[in-house]
């Protein structure tokens, strides 16, 4: 699905270029940054600046390739075919000037060359012109990596990561906090006008030409319009994630290292320090390497399948400071066990919870199906706006807890609840939107296809007295109706499904229960626009949407969309 959603988005720019404002640099031309910047403003350092650290313009772009502020842009060279250049298409290992006009979904940037053809250059930025060198070449588009930088973008910072360019975990590092922001909205605004065919306020028509996109600016001129709100991002956006998950393998000489997957690979990224992560996450994962090298753990060889511990992940309280320890081995066992929980309890203070997981699998999933708790609770506690969650080792409980509170608290303000209301959460996971919304609801029903989840989210409800609650496991599209044949006639529903989007049959049976209000909280703005495309069809008029920097740092950014009922 992933690998589908990616290619379609890929066409998708190729062809439109991610409706960005900046268009091919003429030769000569210096290029200007649209956005936030105001003209001659300086490029800030986006990240925690080291003492004696100096801000530098050129990103991540590696030594010795120089950036250009003036001067014309050199034609296509290399090795390539001239005639295949001529075409659109070039040779592997040619070096080629593009002008960049935009980003990917996921923060590639968008380059085009001279003859109109598009790669796909990670570390590029909007407004930039680079020379980038062919990696791989298709009819329509193609991916390279920058070769040099000749002209750089107003809004190109120094990445305060020592291994950022070789890590996968964050793509936006180089790019400005502000310029982050801005650039999430406007992916936001595209999804909606290019998947869901809706008119955003402020927003001109597409013009492409096509009859297909002339029948389409028709529809949209007769729509109402969509507010899309400012992203609201963080006052400090470093340190934020409250879970880490490495995986762990085995260094050339055999030393046991973990860290994040390299872009595009499986291959491990040794690391004792990110940016991202709360610092106790980074402490603890220290550590347990430490304990697994001082016992000799072998670590897990994924061409083989052998080895033992496969991945190491923490988990912390941000206000409660406790910590949850979960080893995953490729063993029924845990080695040396005793000796593991007498490190951990002597090393780590705050720690509460050791739990192990067992998956011998040959697969990408992270955990296995047997989980059993070591040492201490099988659960660690945090809060979240004076509300106490129960968190065990796989429940889904959002990594940045500070935007979780500006996220769910939109949620509640876009529910416009008054203290009479019946509401629904589906995807209602451990019940945190849900204990949100029963605060000030007169019931709040929680419905979630696993079970484990549905038994978290009774215990959090109970945790928090909060008795105007029923939760019940199974499929959405199966158990909301059911609640509607039993007298529940739901005012508001609110959503928050996985990346993939909702269910269609979930989609149904929303459009059949004809709630006043839809609340839809998302983490993709593709399968977002293409579920309120189907409610807008069904009677629904999406109002506003507000998008939330969850991740910064990534081209992630999720949304708090309102929705109401036609009259």
């Amino acid at each position: 699905m992933k690998r589908k959603q990616a290619r379609h988005t890929e066409q998708s720019a190729a062809r439109e270029g991610q409706r960005v404002k900046s268009g091919p640099v003429r030769e000569g031309q210096r290029v200007k940054q649209s956005g936030p910047a105001r003209e001659g403003q300086r490029a800030k350092q986006s990240g925690p600046v080291r003492e004696g650290q100096r801000a530098k313009q050129s990103g991540p772009v590696r030594e010795g390739q120089r950036v250009k502020q003036s001067g014309p842009a050199r034609k296509s060279s290399g090795g390539g075919s001239r005639a295949a250049a001529s075409e659109g298409i070039y040779a592997k290992n040619e070096v080629v000037t593009a002008s960049v006009v935009g980003l990917t979904h996921d923060g590639n940037g968008v380059a085009r060359t001279e003859q109109g053809y598009t790669l796909f250059v990670p570390f590029a930025l909007p407004g930039e012109v680079i020379e980038a060198k062919v990696l791989k070449s298709k009819k329509q588009y193609g991916y390279g990596k920058m070769h040099t930088l000749q002209t750089a973008s107003e809004h190109r910072v120094e990445p305060p990561c020592p291994i950022y360019e070789k890590c996968g975990g964050c793509q936006l590092q180089h790019y400005s906090y502000e310029a982050q922001l801005q650039w999430k909205r406007q992916h936001v605004i595209d999804s909606l006008t290019r998947i869901g065919k809706l008119k955003v306020k402020g927003e001109p028509a597409r013009v492409s030409g096509s009859e297909q996109e002339a029948v389409a600016g028709e529809r949209e001129s007769e729509q109402h319009e969509v507010v899309v709100h400012p992203t609201i991002g963080m006052s400090e956006p470093w340190y934020y994630r409250n879970k880490a998950a490495l995986p762990i393998g085995a260094a050339e000489d055999g030393q046991l290292i973990g860290g994040f997957y390299a872009k595009g690979s499986h291959r491990i990224i040794d690391m004792d320090v990110c940016l991202i992560q709360k610092r106790p996450n980074d402490d603890v994962l220290a550590i347990v390497k430490e304990i697994a090298r001082e016992l000799r753990i072998e670590p897990y060889d994924e061409e083989s399948a052998s080895g033992v511990l496969r991945h190491v992940m923490t988990r912390v309280g941000v206000v409660t400071g406790e910590v949850m320890v979960v080893l995953i081995t490729n063993t029924s066992r845990l080695p040396r066990q005793a000796e593991w929980i007498e490190q951990l309890r002597k090393r780590i203070p705050d720690l509460k919870s050791i739990v192990h997981n067992v998956n011998n699998k040959v697969t990408n999933a992270i955990f296995g199906e047997r989980t059993e708790v070591l040492w201490g609770s099988e659960v660690i506690y945090d809060e979240l706006d004076g509300l106490r969650f129960a968190i065990s080792a796989r429940s889904f409980y959002q990594v940045n807890p500070e935007q979780t509170v500006t996220l769910y608290r939109k949620a509640v303000e876009y529910a416009a609840l008054t203290g009479s209301e019946q509401v629904i959460d589906a995807y209602c996971g451990i019940g945190t939107i849900s204990l949100f919304l029963a605060c000030q609801a007169a019931h709040v029903y929680g419905v979630e296809i696993v079970p484990e989840a549905i038994e978290d989210a009774k215990r959090n409800a109970a945790l928090n007295g909060l008795d105007n609650t029923t939760f019940e496991a199974g499929p959405a599209e199966v158990v909301i109706p059911r609640w509607k044949q039993e007298g529940m006639n739901a005012d508001v529903i609110v959503v928050d499904p996985p990346r993939k989007g909702c269910d269609p049959a979930l989609l149904e049976t929303i459009l059949a229960i004809k709630p006043q209000r839809v609340v839809y909280v998302s983490c993709n703005p593709a399968t977002l626009a293409r579920d309120l495309r189907v409610l807008e069809d069904g009677g629904y008029r999406t109002v506003e949407v507000t998008p939330v920097d969850m991740f910064p740092q990534t081209g992630h950014v999720e949304c708090c969309v309102l929705l109401v009922k036609n009259k």
